[in-house]
């Protein structure tokens, strides 16, 4: 049961580092394969492991660690206008001006943002990913956003550990 939960707290942190790993589909995996690894531990060792992952994502938002030189200097370097830069440029106009407006509405705002980011925890809407960079981005407190992360993600995925013993005894004749 051990190396099982070890394995999950693996998955769980490649998952948020990498973002096209799921993880749910592993916990439900896990729990219908392997029925006798509590529900409640698989949803304390994903959410550490997913927590523990976007903490990077945190960070980085927060300008606490420095990206890699390659991925600064491919990021932050100048290129000549080219007519598909300026096309992708204005494209994106909207979209740069609505996260700036955002970002400017946490600021002010600083309770919302623990609301958004807890919702975000439980149910992925608006997408995990996102909350987290963007609490990076106004400096959401670290404790709260530990706090809140942990606590989302694990009523979360102790929910989805939990949901193929309820389905099989709802089900069972």
């Amino acid at each position: 049961m051990l190396g099982w939960l070890c394995v999950t707290l693996g998955v769980a942190f490649g998952s948020a580092i990498v973002p096209l790993i799921s993880v749910e589909v592993f916990v439900i995996g896990l729990v219908a394969s392997k029925p006798d690894v509590p529900w409640l531990a698989v949803g304390i060792v994903v959410a550490t492991g997913q927590i523990a992952g976007k903490l990077l994502y945190y960070l980085a938002a927060r300008g606490s660690i420095k990206l890699p030189k390659v991925l600064h200097d491919r990021l932050h370097r100048e290129r000549p206008p080219t007519p598909r830069r300026e096309r992708m440029r204005l494209r994106t106009k909207k979209f740069r001006a609505w996260v700036d407006a955002l970002r400017e509405r946490c600021h002010r705002h600083p309770h919302w943002m623990t609301g958004t980011y807890g919702v975000s925890a439980v149910i992925g809407l608006p997408p995990f990913m996102a909350t987290t960079v963007l609490a990076g981005m106004v400096r959401m407190p670290m404790s709260t956003f530990l706090i809140g992360g942990l606590l989302g993600r694990g009523i979360r995925f102790s929910l989805l550990a939990a949901a193929p013993a309820m389905f099989a005894g709802v089900f069972h004749f």
